[in-house]
């Protein structure tokens, strides 16, 4: 089940009080080439975040477990902040706060992730190839979104409140009985907007300097050696 945050009174809230609940925060992640709109509109971003997390703390249950995707169990929080990610600031306040880090990634499928995924991003000739390296990268999904949803089940105990930051677009099966409370500030529309035209920029970028690139070669008079211009 999902909650719409901000339509959701005490009362309505009391019937949660004895539920597992997860507040699920979008995990917007930002190039770390400033970009001064893009920075704006982040910071205003987990600022909401903060705000709308305090409100669901106060109308249900303070957060006892932070899961946070990217964070191995072998690292501190501070692997966030090395990472450029901006969550950490709330991560750190909600540990102050008594909350704990509860790992939610094994360490071999993150690689495993991230090297595949690595791997997805090579321009590659042979589509047999591509194929077998995306099934690869679709198994090693499977597998972590399973690891993280059981590893959520094992710590988020009877009447306790969570929160998850993870990128959308995921395919975890949550447990039934846990109830998941969306969390979507303001600005996140405002964002999510920003780094779409900021990447279609980049793609039309790298794509007028491919076709730059195949005329250059396909022109004898900007060859190497050949200095004299055409007649």
């Amino acid at each position: 089940m999902s909650e719409i945050l901000g339509k959701m009174e005490k009362p309505e809230a009391a019937q949660f009080k004895n539920e597992r609940k997860l507040f699920f925060v979008p995990l917007i992640i930002t190039p770390q080439e400033k970009d001064p709109i893009i920075a704006e509109l982040s910071t205003k971003y987990w600022r909401e975040v903060t705000e709308q997390l305090s409100n669901l703390e106060s109308k249900l249950s303070p957060i006892k477990h932070v899961y946070h995707e990217l964070l191995p169990a072998s690292e501190s929080v501070k692997h966030l902040e090395e990472l450029g990610i901006n969550s950490h600031s709330i991560v750190k306040t909600l540990i102050t706060n008594g909350a704990i880090i509860s790992a939610i990634e094994d360490d071999e499928l993150m690689r495993e992730f991230i090297d595949w995924n690595l791997c997805l991003s090579l321009h590659l000739q042979s589509q047999n190839v591509f194929s077998k390296i995306y099934d690869a990268f679709q198994e090693v999904v499977r597998r972590r979104y399973e690891y993280v949803a059981k590893s959520i089940d094992e710590t988020l105990r009877g009447n306790e409140s969570a929160v998850l930051f993870m990128r959308e677009g995921h395919s975890i099966q949550f447990p039934s009985d846990i109830q998941i409370f969306y969390v979507a500030p303001p600005s996140l529309d405002a964002l999510r907007r920003a780094l779409r035209e900021r990447q279609e920029n980049y793609n039309k970028h790298e794509c007028d300097n491919s076709i730059s690139h195949e005329c250059h070669e396909a022109d004898p008079s900007q060859s190497e050696g050949n200095t004299e211009p055409l007649p």
